[in-house]
C-alpha cells in the first residue's frame, strides 16, 4: 500500500520476517580430527555473485543479501535467475531521499481528495462491482470505505505504477536507510515468484514496492490477498473483486468493527480545553459532558455510542473537529496518516450521501521544511521536547507544541501555523544564552 506520507510506510510493520540461517557446521565429536571435521561439514550450494551492475555498493549488498534470502527459503535457482543483471534504479534512490520542501495544509489535501468528480466516479463504481454484497457480508467493511481506499490508492485502478517491484526494493535495500524492511519485502516478492502464482513481470507497482489497485506491499499480499472472483489467482492488478476483497480482508484482520462508523465531525463550546486533543479515548457520552456535540445535530447510533473516541483538530481550533472512532485507527493500519484516513472516511461519507464537513477548512499557508525544523528546534531550546528536528510534524511535535501553547496561555490545539512558527522563533531567539 502506498505511503503518503506515504503509503508504504504504514505497512512496513507487516514485512515478512527473515528466518535465522541454520548452522552450516553440524555437531562433530570433540575428538574428531580436522580432516574428519571437514568431512562432516555438509556440502554447500555454490552461489555465484548474484549481479554485477557496476555499482560497488549495490553489488556488495546483493552478494551479502543472497545468504539471507537462501536462509529464508528462497530457491537458489530462483534467486540467481531473478537477481541476474539487476541494477539499481537511480530514480528511486532520488525519490527515497527527497523531503518535500513545503507541506500541503491538511485542509487543502482533503479538498483535493473529496472532489465532485471523484464522488461521481465512485458512485458509478458502486454499481459496477457485483461482488460488493458478498464482500460486505464476509468482512463487514462497508463498500464506501473500500471505494475510498480504491480511489486514493490507484484512482479506481487507473494508476497502479509500472516499476519492477523487485528492482525498486533492491534499490531501497542497497541504500540502507530502510534495509531490513526492504529486504523482507524482497524475500516476500521472491516467494510470490517462487510459488508460481505470478511471474516477476506481473509484479509492477509504485517506486516503494506497493502493488495493484489497492497498493499492497508484497508481504501484505502474501498475508491478506484473497481470490474473490474464484479464478484460482489472487489478482490485485486485474481483478477489481480480488483487489477490493483483499483490502476488506486487511481491514477485518486489523480489527474493523462491523456496524460502527469511523468518525463524526463535532463542535465544542467556548473555552474548551484543546489540550484534550489527541488524548483520551472515551465514549461520546463522556465527551458530551464536556460540551462536545455532533456537528450535524444527528444523534449517535447505538453502535457508536458504545465506542471510545479520540478528539482531533487537524487544522487547529479554527477548523473542523472530529471524534475518531476505533475504525478510524483500523484505517491507519492501512496507511498511518491522519490526512489519508480522514480522506478515505470523508470520501466514503460523500459516497453514502453525506454533505461533507459542516465547518469549512480554514485558509492555510504551506510551511516550508525550514519553518517546520525551525519550530522543532525552538521548542527544544525552550524546554519542550519534540524529538529529532526532522521537519515532520508528528505526534511528538504536536504534543510539545500543545505543552508550549498551554504554558503561554494560548489555545493548546497543537496546530503548527505560520503564526506559531514566528512566535516560537522569536521567543527562542530572545532567550538568553547560557
Amino acid at each position: 500500500m502506498r505511503t503518503r506520507l506515504p503509503l508504504f510506510l504504514l505497512l512496513a510493520g507487516c514485512a515478512t520476517p527473515v528466518a535465522p540461517a541454520a548452522s552450516a557446521l553440524q555437531a562433530v565429536p570433540h575428538s574428531a580430527t580436522p580432516a574428519a571435521a571437514d568431512a562432516a561439514r555438509p556440502a554447500q550450494a555454490s552461489v555465484a555473485p548474484p549481479t554485477a551492475s557496476g555499482d560497488m555498493i549495490f553489488d556488495a549488498w546483493a552478494s551479502d543479501f543472497q545468504g539471507r534470502a537462501l536462509a529464508a527459503g528462497i530457491d537458489p535457482a530462483v534467486f540467481r535467475r531473478e537477481m541476474a543483471g539487476l541494477t539499481p534504479d537511480p530514480r528511486i534512490a532520488a525519490l527515497d531521499s527527497r523531503q518535500p520542501e513545503f507541506s500541503k495544509p491538511i485542509g487543502d489535501y482533503l479538498k483535493g481528495v473529496v472532489t465532485a468528480d471523484r464522488v461521481t466516479i465512485g458512485q458509478r463504481r458502486r454499481a459496477d462491482v457485483a461482488e460488493f454484497g458478498a464482500i460486505e457480508s464476509r468482512y463487514g467493511v462497508p463498500r464506501d470505505i473500500l471505494i475510498g481506499i480504491w480511489a486514493l490508492e490507484s484512482g479506481y485502478g487507473s494508476i497502479q505504477g509500472d516499476n519492477d517491484v523487485l528492482r525498486s526494493l533492491a534499490t531501497l535495500a542497497a541504500q540502507g536507510r530502510r534495509r531490513a524492511w526492504a529486504e523482507g519485502e524482497m524475500i516476500a516478492t521472491l516467494r510470490i515468484i517462487q510459488s508460481g502464482e505470478h511471474p516477476r513481470s506481473r509484479l509492477k507497482g509504485s517506486w516503494a514496492g506497493a502493488m495493484g489497485q489497492t497498493q499492497f506491499i508484497p508481504s501484505t499480499y502474501l498475508a491478506t490477498a484473497v481470490d474473490q472472483d474464484g479464478d484460482g489467482r489472487r489478482d490485485i492488478w486485474g481483478s477489481r473483486a480480488d483487489a477490493l476483497a483483499s483490502a476488506a480482508n486487511l481491514l477485518a484482520k486489523a480489527g474493523w468493527t462491523r456496524g460502527q462508523g469511523w468518525a463524526r465531525e463535532v463542535t465544542v463550546p467556548a473555552g474548551f480545553d484543546f489540550g484534550l486533543t489527541e488524548g483520551p479515548r472515551e465514549t461520546p457520552a463522556w465527551w458530551a459532558d464536556k460540551g462536545v456535540r455532533p456537528a450535524d445535530g444527528r444523534p449517535w447510533s447505538a453502535a457508536d455510542q458504545a465506542a471510545k473516541a479520540q478528539l482531533v483538530a487537524p487544522a487547529g481550533a479554527g477548523g473542523p473537529l472530529f471524534l475518531l472512532l476505533p475504525n478510524h485507527f483500523v484505517l491507519r493500519q492501512y496507511n498511518n496518516s491522519l490526512a489519508y484516513s480522514l480522506g478515505v472516511g470523508l470520501l466514503a461519507d460523500r459516497l453514502g450521501g453525506g454533505a461533507g464537513v459542516v465547518r469549512p477548512w480554514p485558509a492555510e499557508t504551506p510551511l516550508s521544511l525550514v519553518d517546520r525544523m525551525t519550530a522543532q528546534r525552538a521548542l527544544a531550546a525552550l524546554g519542550f521536547d519534540p524529538g529529532a528536528p526532522d521537519g515532520v510534524v508528528g505526534m511528538g511535535t504536536r504534543r510539545a507544541l500543545r505543552e508550549w501553547q498551554k504554558a503561554r496561555g494560548l489555545t493548546a490545539d497543537g496546530y503548527l501555523s505560520g503564526d506559531m512558527v514566528r512566535r516560537l522563533r522569536d521567543e527562542a531567539a530572545a532567550k538568553p544564552a547560557r
